[in-house]
């Protein structure tokens, strides 16, 4: 389920709890009513007008500590979704470096290419002046002479093709000679076409992680200033509702934490059995044998060992350690201790791995997220432990952790490196 709900289950718990006495808080005592008898000036006994304001008191001082609630309530949501912002921003900067390397990586290979073609090209042209010039050294004057001096006289290989089919080549050694001669010309002109265009991408994918990078570091900075503001907010508002209630600060954030840890438990209960009905749902309908599921234990172990092995350090933008990780960053180290190499990019872990169901995951599989439910839009990624446990790298300003699967609602996609 996901967190935008917990602000209504808050408020729900919060009715329940609300019909307990605050553990701290003295009863306050319940004033006699004055009969209806009393002697007039008997002031021994509240009147009829001043029971209905002290009601009317209670009553404000009640709607006021519900709305404050509601409040907190809304603030943490918000810092979830300041949280899940900035990471999404960290996620779109790793993205951008993955394809830059591939961009580069294709340039370089476009490049090779087009050295080798050219080459080609030049040794071909090399054969066909040899052949003139022994033609020359011959005396002879011949169909292949004046087609080589077609060919070398050509301004491209379309040209060329034309003025040798004019001449009407014949021999099969001159033949040759002019076929390679145009076919290396054209294949020469089309490398270093790719090349040119191969790291024309490469500068403008360099361009996009520039881009990226500023838009992560103006959200990262937005993020901090929104979490510190959030935590001014829900520090006053506490305040005000241990003053509407009568009651401590430390009391009432303790009923915070209290209504917060029932809105998770429910979450986690809705979200897990979300995920057993879709596990369900796709194996009535899409049943995939264990056999198509592969699986190392030994890299599975060795995955997991290495991701227990960071719980406690902080979450890095762009880490891939040894002092903090982000989330994929963090997953990528694993699964390099498992024996794979994965992109720092959770979208492309997941493109890399074998997609199974959550009836099917086991330790060292890899639990994805994505606002849109799309694989291309995932944005958050962590490994699984077993027994609905995984450790992440949560977002900027927390540290690397051990959670329950659920945490952030039911994942949207499940696979095995």
């Amino acid at each position: 389920m996901p967190r935008r709900l917990l602000p209504a289950l808050l408020l729900a718990a919060a009715a329940g709890l609300a019909l307990l006495p605050a553990a701290s808080a003295p009863a306050a005592p319940v004033p006699a009513v004055r009969p209806a008898d009393d002697p007039p000036g008997d002031e021994a006994y509240p009147s009829a007008e001043e029971v209905a304001r002290a009601k009317a008191a209670a009553d404000a001082k009640a709607a006021a500590a519900t709305d404050l609630e509601a409040r907190l309530a809304a603030a943490r949501t918000e810092l979830d979704r300041v949280g899940q912002a900035a990471e999404q921003a960290v996620e779109a900067y790793n993205g951008a470096l993955a394809r830059l390397a591939k961009a580069q990586q294709a340039a370089k290979a476009a490049v090779v290419r087009s050295a080798a073609a050219e080459a080609a090209r030049a040794r071909a042209a090399d054969r066909a002046a040899g052949l003139a010039a022994e033609m020359y050294r011959q005396g002879g004057a011949s169909p292949q002479l004046a087609a080589l001096d077609a060919m070398l006289g050509a301004r491209g290989p379309g040209e060329l093709s034309e003025q040798a089919a004019a001449v009407g080549i014949a021999g099969a050694q001159t033949r040759q000679i002019l076929d390679d001669a145009t076919g290396t010309a054209k294949a020469a002109a089309r490398a270093a076409k790719d090349a040119r265009a191969a790291e024309a991408a490469a500068r403008t994918a360099a361009d996009t992680v520039r881009t990226a990078k500023d838009a992560a570091q103006r959200r990262l900075a937005d993020q901090e200033r929104q979490v510190a503001e959030i935590g001014r907010r829900q520090e006053t508002l506490l305040a005000e509702l241990a003053a509407a209630r009568d009651t401590s600060v430390d009391l009432e954030r303790q009923r915070q934490d209290a209504l917060e840890e029932i809105a998770r438990r429910q979450a986690e209960e809705a979200a897990r059995a979300e995920a057993e009905r879709a596990a369900a749902e796709a194996a009535r309908h899409h049943p995939v044998p264990d056999r198509d599921q592969p699986w190392s234990a030994a890299g599975a172990d060795a995955a997991v060992a290495f991701a227990r092995s960071v719980v406690g350090l902080p979450y890095i933008w762009g880490g891939e350690g040894p002092q903090g990780y982000d989330c994929s960053g963090l997953t990528m180290m694993a699964w390099r201790k498992g024996g794979k190499n994965l992109t720092h990019f959770a979208a492309d872990q997941y493109a890399e791995s074998t997609p199974v169901s959550y009836d099917r995951l086991r330790p060292g599989d890899l639990v994805f997220w994505t606002r849109t439910g799309r694989a291309a839009d995932i944005y958050h990624v962590a490994i699984y432990l077993g027994d609905d446990q995984m450790i992440e790298a949560p977002r900027p300003g927390t540290a690397i952790k051990q959670a329950s699967l659920w945490i952030m609602g039911r994942p949207d996609f499940y696979a095995r490196p």
